[in-house]
């Protein structure tokens, strides 16, 4: 069965009278080049296991199990249940588990299902949950080696951005302490059935054993880094002092100590800017 064919994809979705769910963010990929780079580029091979998101109708699944020791598959979406049964019936270390990836117990999936083996995640996930699902991976330190995921194209700019770049944002610089990110290439929405609006783009963000900057705490460097970016169109002083309740001039005498001059807007600090101003005002106990 030829899952890039969209006749044969429109066929078999028939067959099973599956309808699209627009709340669920379905698009199913149907390009012949995307699946095999994608699941060759998330670094699994017969020893490891992958975690997916989202199967669709099976195409990049398929792709996983040809190289993987083992592939789990997780999916809220029950009506997509014949169409796997019948789209991956030849895959016999596949397994689907059926509910919400953001509620799900996953440390404990992962225990159960990959004992003893490394762990990746490999997902064209739903643009609606991107930074929900991706940071909730990252946040519970779940044991696994990388993410590839296919996101939005806007969404993997913010993701990968670079710390002390116009681009950057909170979510880039809570990538950066936890994992270092790339985008691998760009997918057209010519791509995908049905169509979405916007083109898309597979990243990867390979998990650190340690985090790149020192801090006395996470919590108190997130802390820092939400008020940094909650009010964008201020200066980092201006932000930082309303978004942690400190007097802007000991906010602006510790950017300074940092080595950031006193205009500057948050995006333009880097990860040790970020990371030295946590340190800081946590000597004093500024930061709760």
């Amino acid at each position: 069965m030829d899952l890039s064919d969209l006749g044969t994809v429109r066929a078999v979705l028939a067959r099973h009278g599956f309808r699209f769910s627009h709340s669920l963010g379905q698009n199913f990929i149907v390009d012949p080049a995307v699946c095999p780079r994608m699941a060759e580029l998330c670094g699994a091979g017969k020893e490891s296991g992958v975690l997916e998101v989202g199967p669709g109708v099976g195409v990049l699944t398929r792709e996983l199990a040809a190289r993987a020791g083992q592939v789990v598959s997780v999916e809220l979406d029950r009506s997509l249940e014949p169409v796997l049964k019948e789209t991956l019936a030849g895959c016999r270390n596949f397994k689907i588990v059926w509910g919400d990836v953001l509620k799900l117990d996953l440390q404990k999936l992962i225990r159960e299902e990959f004992a003893g083996k490394d762990v990746y995640v490999c997902a064209n996930l739903p643009y609606y949950i991107t930074s929900p699902v991706v940071m909730r991976f990252l946040e519970e330190k779940l044991p696994v080696r990388a993410l590839t995921v296919m996101v939005q194209k806007e969404a993997a700019g913010r993701l990968c951005a670079e710390p002390g770049t116009r681009a950057c944002g909170a979510v880039s610089a809570a990538v950066r302490y936890y994992s270092e990110p790339r985008v691998l290439f760009s997918v057209p929405r010519a791509c995908f059935y049905p169509q979405p609006n916007v083109d898309s783009a597979v990243i990867r963000l390979d998990v650190l054993e340690h985090p790149p900057v020192s801090v006395p705490d996470g919590k108190a460097f997130f802390a820092l880094v939400k008020a940094a970016f909650g009010q964008r169109r201020k200066t980092a002083a201006n932000s930082i002092s309303a978004g942690l309740a400190l007097p802007k001039s000991r906010v602006a005498e510790a950017l300074r100590a940092a080595g950031a001059p006193p205009g500057i807007r948050s995006e333009r600090l880097t990860m040790g800017q970020l990371a030295e101003l946590t340190n800081l005002l946590c000597q004093k106990g500024e930061i709760k």
